[in-house]
This record gives C-alpha cells, sequence and structure tokens, in this order.
C-alpha cells in the first residue's frame, strides 16, 4: 500500500520491448540503494516490481516489467527519455498514514487542462490544477474527496461535469513531475478505492434480496 505522499523524483532512461514484456528502466540515485528484486514500487502512480536493480551504476538504476494491461491502462509507454517520474516505495505497517490508501492500481488516465498559478511571478505561489476526467470516473471523486494524480494524494476542491479542480501547494509543485507537465498531458489517475466499495455495496443491497432489505421495507 502506498499513500500518495511521493518521496523523490527519477529520471525515465529507456522503454525497451522485449520478448516476454516492455521493460522500463528508471535512474534513481536515492531510492535505488534500497531497493531488493520484486520490492514494489508507484512509478508516477503505477505499481511495479522492481528487476535488475544496479545501484553502482552511473546514474544508479533499477528497472520493471510492463504488462499488457499496465501499458493499456497507463501512461508509461506514452513518455520519453529523461522524462520527470513521481516515485514512492510501499508505506511499512503501522507507519502514519499521511496521504491516504493509494493502491497503485490505476483506473485511467485524465488529460491536464490547465495549472495555473495563484499569484503570478511569485516564487513561492499555490498553484490550480485543473484536469478532464473519463466520463466513467466521475462517479467516485467527490468535494474534499481524495483522488490520486500521477501518484500524488491530493485533495479534490471542485468537479464541475468532468472537470475536477485541486489545489497545489510550492512544496509539491516543485518536489514531483508537476513542474514539468504542459497542458493536454495525460495522467494517471487511482480514484479512492474506498468509493468503489461503497458503490458495489450499494449495488449488492440494491438488487439482492437480504434481511436488512427485507426489514427496512416493512416485510
Amino acid at each position: 500500500m502506498f499513500t500518495g505522499l511521493i518521496e523523490t523524483t527519477g529520471k525515465l532512461l529507456a522503454i525497451t520491448p522485449t520478448a516476454g514484456a516492455t521493460r522500463i528502466t528508471i535512474a534513481s540515485p536515492t531510492l535505488t540503494a534500497r531497493l531488493n528484486t520484486g520490492d514494489s514500487i508507484a512509478v508516477n502512480g503505477v505499481c511495479l516490481t522492481a528487476l535488475s536493480i544496479e545501484p553502482n551504476a552511473f546514474p544508479p538504476r533499477f528497472s520493471a516489467d510492463l504488462a499488457a494491461e499496465t501499458i493499456a491502462r497507463t501512461t508509461l509507454t506514452h513518455l520519453r527519455p529523461d522524462a520527470i517520474l513521481n516515485l514512492e516505495l510501499p508505506t511499512p505497517a503501522g507507519s502514519p498514514l499521511g496521504g491516504h490508501v493509494v493502491q497503485g492500481h490505476v483506473d485511467g488516465t485524465a488529460t491536464l487542462i490547465s495549472l495555473t498559478p495563484i499569484t503570478p511571478n511569485q516564487p513561492d505561489t499555490d498553484w490550480r490544477l485543473r484536469i478532464q476526467l473519463p466520463d466513467t470516473l466521475t462517479r467516485y471523486v467527490v468535494p474534499q474527496g481524495s483522488i490520486t494524480i500521477e501518484g500524488i494524494s491530493l485533495t479534490v476542491a471542485s468537479i464541475v461535469d468532468n472537470v475536477v479542480e485541486a489545489a497545489i501547494i510550492p512544496h509539491t509543485y516543485a518536489a514531483t513531475s508537476l513542474h514539468t507537465l504542459t497542458p493536454g498531458a495525460p495522467l494517471n489517475i487511482e480514484v479512492d478505492v474506498l468509493s468503489k466499495y461503497a458503490e458495489r455495496q450499494h449495488s449488492a443491497e440494491k438488487f439482492t434480496l437480504t434481511e436488512k432489505f427485507l426489514i427496512a421495507n416493512g416485510y
């Protein structure tokens, strides 16, 4: 499990098709030495398995294989070499949950509409992020709820139709890939898993004849 609090950023070195899968190679001087083969790591919000770990390479790097489902559902294979990537290791059991529950299971992609400073020409300004969600994901998003964008845990400031806005503090803007993005960029989105469980439970209660349903309806 992740929390959406980005530990550091890495740099995309290569995306290479292989006989069995597509392999992504990432430079990360700060995290590579902490990885063991088989460890999970979130890359732009996508949970991957670390392979071919090279802490003594220059720069230190690791790789991961991308399954066909990952390629179809995320933005990773659309990135170009030297792209900045948001990286997060799993949260150890018992650690404070600073963001929200993030699985690293991307639900789909959104499109960046704009990322604008609240106070232009000021180095420590807040920013306003606006994205366009796929219609299939809007029902899982509510104002003041949580959403994961490019692996970053953010609070929804507003949602109108399928346009979501979030406030970005200066630290998040500077310490993640957000400052490298331009309008039109595709973004990995993971909605709050609790909202999906709530929908599933509501659907089951609505269409299944249960004791709770009978009592509630006067039987």
